[in-house]
């Protein structure tokens, strides 16, 4: 599948019904993540960024963590409305954990005095960043996404789960599979009101 830039831009959305039916290879999937990875920026070349890429059972597991997580704070009277929003992501071919290496974070600040207290920011910008490449790459390849914060609640368990270095601090979750449903309309507030030009 080929897009231009503005044209993936553009159709990239949160999408919140997607199936498990395959739209490209698993390979292709670790093909794009590894390349997002690598070609992300990152303020001073830091490459904080760490992925772990969920399919099959291991992607239906992180959602039954945080069901079960969820269930132990949230009202059971209000619990439905909880379990079909998780299972709308676990029905999706897989997801995308991003994280952000602490460790190199904090080498940054003791190396970089001046900037300690922007390194953490930075960090979170390029996260934010390379969530952004991921999500809008999935769209490309025909698959549909959205992106999740069940962080910092289901943090210990998943890092037991997978083995997750402890230094890794969980930023997102990116359940993806193929669109089940239309993204719906997008308001946009007026440009004019958002953007200025001086010439």
């Amino acid at each position: 599948m080929s897009k231009d830039f503005y044209t993936a831009i553009k159709d990239r959305r949160s999408f919140y019904q997607i199936s498990n039916e395959a739209v490209v290879s698993e390979e292709r999937i670790e093909e794009v993540v590894n390349y997002a990875v690598k070609y992300s920026p990152y303020a001073f070349n830091s490459q904080s960024g760490r992925v772990v890429v969920l399919f099959g059972d291991q992607h239906h597991a992180l959602w039954d963590i945080t069901k079960e997580t969820l269930r132990k704070i949230v009202p059971a009277d209000n619990f439905s409305s909880t379990e079909e929003k998780i299972a709308s992501f676990a029905s999706g071919y897989g997801t995308v954990l991003f994280f952000e290496d602490q460790k190199v974070v904090q080498g940054l600040q003791k190396d970089m005095e001046l900037y300690a207290d922007k390194f953490p920011v930075w960090s979170d910008q390029a996260s934010g960043i390379l969530q952004f490449v991921v999500w809008t790459s999935l769209e490309i390849e025909g698959l549909g996404a959205s992106l999740q914060h069940y962080n910092p609640l289901i943090d210990d368990e998943v890092k037991m789960k997978w083995d997750i270095p402890t230094n890794w601090e969980l930023k997102a979750q990116m359940p993806f599979g193929k669109p089940a449903a239309d993204a719906g309309e997008k308001d946009f507030q007026p440009l004019e009101e958002r953007v200025k030009f001086f010439k």
